[in-house]
């Protein structure tokens, strides 16, 4: 049985659906990576404010081709200061490139790792930061950026849940090193699968766009880098030097024209959102659910119903009201809560370990995420916060 209230709701609408239509009523459409996955790169990048843009097949490829990028500047290994609440692949594409994932814990207000605990857990051994923007808020502070700036750590920006949100006026992902984005159907905007890499850096582009197609050197799109490795590698044929062992996670002309259709529509429906959240936060009880969040610059995801309190009793009770009342939600906010419980990092961190993460571990137990999405009506927002705070 549907529920009442999901998480989502019309999230590819029938003028998306034309236009797929529309392109495959020709004669002899491309289906595969083609001119319309070129033109979405180009619209995304000058929608986000970058230069480049690769497209792949989702968020979590576009996680991995950024720590495979990384690997290629730092063979040797290294860590990577990830956060423990965000989705897996954020940690596990740390793991599969052979660096060493160091926890921060998170703030709060934001939900993303705390500045002071990223800049503690800075080494000679760091190879980057790896933020997640949770729930469409902004994780940065100018202060981190200029430090990690002044230390030569690169930043890497997983946008995935947070399109359009923005710091100082810039968008999220047009400020590291590298960014991340995904187009699944829940986020907010979607190619039904689908994500992006993005970056101002014209040897990582190139790379990116080798690594996202088996390492394939006739994948640059840029003629002198090509040629530098055709003369390097005289004995190959020129159509098939495979630079790295890489990986096919290519996306299609079809997801392509929906991204198109999509973004048309992206920044209307993150207003639409971020007026939803404010309605959200004025109607539910602050005396026992969070409201502090940071809003600036915010592109909300989802409802973050957050307990001030822990009360083993009283979330139990929450959760049952909400199933019987047609509320759907996800405990532990992004990704199921505290990565540092879950058993693929069991024997990779100490025993007990998530321990250390007062404010994540809180959020695991008590915190949870409703449904935030454009066609949500003011008077099921109203009817939502009635049945939590009557709990």
């Amino acid at each position: 049985m549907a529920a009442k209230y999901p998480l989502m709701r019309n999230n590819i609408a029938r003028e998306d659906l034309d236009a797929v239509i529309a392109h495959l009523r020709q004669d002899d459409p491309i289906l595969t990576n083609g001119p319309q996955c070129v033109a979405f790169e180009q619209e995304w990048s000058k929608w986000l404010g970058v230069k480049y843009s690769v497209f792949v097949n989702s968020g979590a490829s576009a996680n991995l081709l950024s720590m495979a990028l990384l690997k290629i500047r730092h063979p040797e290994g290294g860590e990577v200061i990830v956060p423990p609440l965000t989705w897996i692949s954020d940690v596990a594409t740390v793991l599969q490139n052979g660096f060493t994932p160091v926890f921060a814990d998170i703030d709060p207000r934001t939900l993303a790792m705390a500045p002071e605990q990223i800049l503690a857990k800075i080494t000679d051994k760091t190879r980057a930061v790896f933020l997640t923007h949770v729930q469409g808020f902004d994780g940065l502070t100018d202060g981190l950026i200029a430090e990690l700036d002044k230390r030569g750590i690169p930043l890497i920006e997983d946008v995935c849940e947070s399109h359009g949100a923005t710091h100082n006026g810039r968008r999220l992902g047009s400020i590291g090193w590298m960014s991340n984005f995904s187009f699944y159907y829940a986020h907010h905007m979607s190619t039904i699968e689908g994500g992006m890499v993005c970056t101002d850096d014209a040897q990582v582009y190139q790379q990116i766009r080798m690594l996202r197609s088996h390492g394939m050197v006739r994948e640059s799109n840029d003629a002198d880098y090509r040629t530098e490795w055709r003369e390097a590698n005289p004995e190959l044929n020129p159509d098939f030097i495979f630079a790295y062992p890489a990986y096919n996670v290519r996306n299609t002309e079809i997801g392509a024209i929906m991204g198109r259709s999509q973004l048309k529509r992206l920044d209307a429906n993150v207003l639409r959102r971020t007026q939803n959240l404010q309605r959200f936060l004025e109607r539910i009880d602050d005396k026992r659910y969070q409201t502090d969040f940071k809003l600036e610059g915010s592109s909300n995801y989802a409802f973050n119903l957050i307990m001030k309190a822990a009360d083993p009793e009283y979330v139990q009770r929450l959760m049952a009201t909400m199933r019987e009342t047609g509320i759907e939600f996800r405990r532990g906010s992004a990704g199921g809560g505290n990565q540092l419980r879950q058993p693929y990092l069991r024997g990779v961190v100490p025993v007990d370990h998530h321990l250390a993460f007062p404010n994540t571990e809180h959020v695991h137990f008590y915190g949870f995420y409703i449904g935030n999405f454009p066609d949500l009506r003011d008077d099921e927002i109203d009817a939502i916060c009635r049945i939590v705070n009557a709990v």
